[in-house]
């Protein structure tokens, strides 16, 4: 991808990072493969999606007429925020979709404590790609239909392969658009790395934070840990005020709660 490509992929993942932890990024992951499925195949559409020689509005209008009906509400909105940014190539568009589904997937891994394996499952299937002229030609040749081409995938993945490493790499040998497989494989063992990189904060507190508290709290986070931070937030009257915050192995206890109890055990002893 050029800059102006570059810059919009990394704006949109931004936004993604930042959706509300209520959202299914699982259900998102999946629809937003589908999109990018369907422009992969409609040129027509992708070409009007991603020209910004039209306005911005006539973009966004366009997308929520012909995938509003289809996806739900976050795939759509995340879609006009695509749109919506300037691309090098209409292909970007395609693969920038691609990149934010797989994102998706990766982030739900993430909560399962699944993204461990997804991480050495790709790298593992990697290099048995590598290993065999055999699989390559058959994950590469034009002629292959992409559904034939994912059976081969499932049918080679252990029955123990995580949902996400599923998913990744089904979609991806099937839409290689042109490019080296082992490339393909390659970026999503640095999409997954990436979001190792990634830290979920789990929070409990009494009423559910606004979008200022929230950035706040995010801010903080991030400069304690020096990583991206995401929060999933629990909404827990226990808590009386105040929030409860696990990190990593670190546990930051600022509730109303916590300090009745520490009063309570100071005024018994």
């Amino acid at each position: 991808m050029l800059g102006s490509s570059r810059d919009a992929l990394a704006l949109c993942s931004g936004v993604l990072d930042q959706l509300p932890a209520e959202v299914d990024r699982g259900q998102l992951g999946t629809e937003l493969f589908a999109i990018a499925a369907l422009l992969d195949s409609e040129k027509v559409l992708r070409l009007a999606l991603a020209d910004s020689g039209q306005g911005i509005e006539v973009r966004q209008n366009l997308a929520t007429q012909v995938f509003g009906p289809r996806v739900g509400p976050n795939a759509s909105d995340l879609l006009v925020t695509v749109v919506s940014q300037r691309w090098s190539e209409d292909m970007d568009l395609v693969l920038s979709l691609e990149e934010l589904a797989a994102q998706a997937a990766l982030a739900v891994a993430q909560v399962d404590n699944t993204l461990d394996s997804t991480e050495e499952e790709i790298f593992l299937f990697g290099r048995a790609v590598d290993q065999s002229a055999e699989l390559q030609m058959a994950l590469t040749n034009p002629a292959t239909a992409g559904s034939t081409k994912a059976a081969i995938v499932e049918d080679l993945l252990h029955s123990t392969a995580t949902t996400a490493t599923r998913q990744l790499l089904e979609y991806s040998v099937s839409h290689l658009h042109g490019r080296r497989l082992d490339a393909v494989i390659t970026r999503l063992g640095d999409l997954a790395a990436a979001q190792r990189q990634r830290m979920v904060a789990q929070v409990r507190v009494a009423r559910p934070l606004s979008d200022s508290q929230s950035q706040r709290l995010i801010a903080a986070l991030t400069a304690l840990k020096g990583r991206n931070v995401r929060l999933n937030v629990e909404v827990d009257p226990t808590v009386l005020g105040g929030v409860y915050v696990v990190i990593g192995d670190e546990v930051i206890d600022g509730t109303i709660s916590s300090r009745l109890e520490a009063a309570h055990r100071a005024i018994l002893g």
